[in-house]
């Protein structure tokens, strides 16, 4: 006989489980509890969680230490070879500079340009002997020679008071324009006209009249013989000061007047001027040869043999050149007394010039005041700012 199926009450129905519900957090309990997804994060605020790296990370860290170690080590050794290289290069700079900025008693260039000026000199000296011909033109193509440079020439010369000094000549004792001191000749200037009042200085009592009454005697004689340009004119004012071959006192020699210079042959040349500024015109010449000079007024020999050079310069010394005697014996070489068929003028170096067509226009003096044969290099005026002595073209 079957047992009858028994019949649940309602209530006692089985029921599906709830969904767990993730347990609240008693209080004080520790944070162990939590997920381990948790454990890694850190709230904001929170100091960072301190942990041991893991056996890559300790190996990364150990690779870059020795890395950084490497790089400085490098560093080092670099920045002490740079403070050892700054300073040889530095010095060596020093040196160099130095070294450019050498000169000796006569020119002022760096030794390497020097040195190649004088190779220069050498090798024109060496092909041309100092005969090779410059060009002539025809008359028509002459020109009046533009007025560039006046140093020496800023005052006009009362020209009835110029003479050439000549110095160094065989047999000048026995010559009628001998004296014994060529330097004591005094030339005069032309007082320029004025153009205010010199009487006056505002910077005194009016009563006064004039501020010389302020000064001693003796200092007004001075000036006054400076501000009217009468006497000795101060020698070297010009920029390259005063030339280290100027004649000293006591100097015998010749004073020679225009007269002396005329006698000889009168010669005409139409050549080109050449300034190294860059700029030339053909030009009409006229005068004596410089070289029949030398035959009129020869220098005197040095130990059996002439001298080498030749000194230039004008009357106040403000403006000085020198030359190979050579140079001076060149055909071409021009005592000028005229310019395009007329005297010259006192811009261009009147009464006495040089004209070189084979040299450029700084070695052409106007105004010449004394002449002299020498066996030591001569001063220059430009060398002395830097210039080619030679100035060959």
């Amino acid at each position: 006989m079957s047992n009858p199926k028994r019949e649940q009450p309602q209530d006692e129905l089985p029921q599906e489980p709830a969904a767990l519900e993730p347990e609240a957090k008693q209080p004080g309990e520790s944070a162990a509890a939590e997920p381990s997804a948790e454990k890694s994060q850190v709230q904001a605020g929170d100091d960072q969680e301190v942990r041991e790296p893991a056996a890559g990370e300790a190996d990364d860290h150990a690779e870059r230490a020795a890395a950084d170690a490497a790089v400085l080590a490098t560093s080092r050794a670099h920045t002490r070879r740079s403070f050892l290289v700054a300073a040889v290069s530095s010095a060596a700079a020093y040196g160099f500079y130095h070294y450019l900025g050498a000169n000796d008693d006569a020119e002022m260039q760096p030794p390497p340009i020097r040195d190649s000026f004088r190779f220069n000199a050498s090798v024109s000296r060496d092909l041309f002997r100092n005969k090779q011909l410059a060009p002539t033109y025809p008359l028509t193509r002459a020109e009046t020679l533009r007025i560039n440079g006046t140093f020496g020439l800023m005052m006009d010369l009362e020209l009835d008071s110029w003479r050439l000094q000549l110095v160094g000549m065989r047999g000048a004792a026995q010559h009628p324009r001998y004296v014994n001191d060529v330097t004591a000749w005094e030339y005069r200037y032309e007082a320029p006209p004025a153009n205010e009042d010199k009487g006056h200085d505002s910077k005194v009592d009016p009563n006064l009249q004039t501020a010389n009454k302020m000064a001693p005697e003796q200092m007004q004689g001075k000036a006054q013989e400076d501000e009217n340009h009468t006497g000795r004119k101060p020698r070297g004012l010009a920029e390259a000061g005063e030339s280290d071959s100027t004649l000293p006192p006591n100097t015998p020699g010749l004073l020679l007047q225009m007269g002396d210079i005329r006698q000889l042959p009168r010669y005409e040349l139409v050549t080109q001027f050449k300034c190294i500024e860059g700029w030339s015109q053909i030009v009409h010449w006229a005068g004596v040869r410089m070289a029949d000079f030398l035959e009129l007024y020869p220098p005197d020999q040095i130990g059996g043999k002439d001298p080498r050079y030749v000194y230039m310069e004008t009357p106040d010394g403000d403006y000085y050149t020198g030359y190979d005697l050579d140079v001076m014996r060149h055909p071409q070489t021009l005592l000028v007394t005229e310019m395009m068929g007329a005297p010259l003028t006192q811009p261009h170096g009147a009464p006495l010039r040089l004209h070189m067509p084979t040299k450029y226009g700084y070695k052409q003096i106007k105004r010449i005041g004394l002449i002299a044969y020498t066996n030591d290099k001569p001063d220059d005026y430009w060398t002395k700012l830097g210039y080619d002595w030679y100035a060959g073209l």
